[in-house]
């Protein structure tokens, strides 16, 4: 359970501190603290989130914050089967939760809330796979939040310490898994120089100090732990 604990929360923080627009639209407003509960082991509500997003998409197949939550929480479903031995099962839903992310993501590819829900699970999914499944997972979740960031460029002066730090922590995570060093240390330099006195730009300076001796299944998430090399 310690290794989708660690998805979950890295999920939770870095999907709840973002700005959106138009929030009367705000689906994952509806949904969020259920699947968060959901995802720390509580049956209960991730159920209910799930039976929210299907009652969504009978009414609109085509809602992709719906369908991005939906198909979040098919993956985190096949994690459960993955460890319960049952590979068969566990592709099988890892595939469909990645079709309906996917699909979310081609039908509104400009907006953080299809962007950011799957780009946070994908990255932080890639941390417990092989290299070989996890390297097109992590490209995938490094291209949304590199999407994000430029959605978020003309409001960056008014992002709060949490939300940059996080996606840029994010960034510098996803580039470093991809084996990209000189990208990770440009996102780390950018936490130093834009977020000083921060947790942020200490932790980023102790991943500067050596970029190789991080563990591969550290993540920069500083919103749901505390210490810099909590796992």
């Amino acid at each position: 359970m310690k290794k989708h604990l660690t998805t979950a929360f890295a999920l939770m923080t870095l999907v709840s501190g973002f700005s959106q627009t138009n929030s009367s639209a705000r689906f994952d407003m509806k949904v969020r603290d259920d699947f968060f509960a959901g995802f720390a082991g509580d049956a209960a509500r991730f159920e209910r989130a799930m039976k929210t997003c299907e009652e969504a998409l009978a009414a609109n197949p085509k809602d992709p914050a719906a369908l991005v939550w939906h198909g979040g929480g098919i993956f985190f479903e096949s994690g459960q089967q993955f460890r319960k031995g049952d590979a068969g099962k566990g592709i099988e839903l890892q595939q469909r939760g990645l079709k309906e992310m996917n699909e979310a993501v081609s039908l509104a590819p400009g907006s953080l809330t299809t962007r950011i829900p799957r780009g946070a699970i994908l990255i932080a999914s890639g941390r417990f796979m092989d290299d070989i499944y996890a390297k097109p997972l992590v490209e995938t979740g490094v291209t949304d939040f590199e999407k994000a960031l430029e959605i978020q460029a003309p409001n960056a002066a008014n992002l709060g310490t949490h939300s940059l730090g996080e996606l840029l922590g994010g960034l510098a995570d996803g580039y470093r898994r991809l084996g990209n060093a000189e990208k990770s240390k440009e996102y780390l330099e950018r936490m130093v120089k834009d977020l000083p006195g921060t947790p942020y730009e200490r932790q980023a300076r102790r991943w500067l100090s050596d970029l190789s001796a991080v563990g591969r299944q550290e993540r920069f998430c500083l919103g749901c732990h505390s210490g810099p090399t909590a796992r």
